[in-house]
C-alpha cells in the first residue's frame, strides 16, 4: 500500500500535467505553480482568455468563464498571484481577481476584485480588505511555518 506522501506526489504530478496540457493544447495561460482541482471547470469556448498567476489555488467545482453566449462576447479573465478561489464559486467573463485575494465558496464574482481582499456572496461583495495571505491564499497569521514565511518574504522581495 503506497504511503500518503507517494499519493500526494502523484496527485501533484497529475495536476502539473493537466496545467501543461491546458497551456499547450488549449492555449490557456496558467502558471505551473498554480493548483487546480480536477473538478474545477475552465472555459474551453475561449481558452486563451484564462489567465491564472503563480501560487493560486482553484478549489473543487469552481468555474472560470471567459465568454458570454447571450451577448456573443469573449473577455479575458485574470486571477492574480497568491489567490484562493473557493469551492463552487463562479468567476464571470472579464473579471480580474486582484493579487492575494480570496473568493469565498459559492461566490458569484461579477465585478473586479481589489487586491488583498475577501469577497463572498451573490453577487460577490468585499467583506474584508487589506489582508495578508501567502501562497495558495493561506493566511500568514494562521500558523504558516517559519520556512514558508521566509520563502514568501524572499519571493516578495524578488518581485519588488
Amino acid at each position: 500500500m503506497p504511503s500518503l506522501n507517494m499519493v500526494r506526489g502523484m496527485l501533484h504530478r497529475a495536476m502539473r500535467m493537466r496545467i501543461a496540457f491546458n497551456n499547450r493544447v488549449w492555449g490557456m495561460n496558467i502558471d505551473p505553480t498554480a493548483r487546480i482541482s480536477f473538478s474545477a471547470k475552465l472555459d474551453k469556448t475561449y481558452p486563451q482568455g484564462v489567465h491564472i498567476d503563480r501560487h493560486t489555488y482553484v478549489a473543487f467545482g469552481a468555474t472560470i468563464l471567459c465568454h458570454d453566449m447571450t451577448r456573443g462576447k469573449e473577455s479575458e479573465t485574470r486571477i492574480g498571484r497568491y489567490c484562493f478561489i473557493g469551492a463552487r464559486s463562479l468567476i464571470m467573463p472579464g473579471v480580474t481577481v486582484g493579487e492575494e485575494s480570496i473568493v469565498a465558496a459559492g461566490a458569484v464574482v461579477t465585478r473586479d476584485v481589489p487586491p488583498r481582499s475577501i469577497v463572498a456572496g451573490n453577487p460577490a461583495t468585499v467583506i474584508r480588505s487589506d489582508i495578508e495571505v501567502g501562497p495558495y491564499g493561506r493566511f500568514l497569521s494562521a500558523g504558516m511555518s517559519k520556512a514558508d514565511r521566509a520563502a514568501h518574504e524572499k519571493a516578495l522581495a524578488a518581485n519588488n
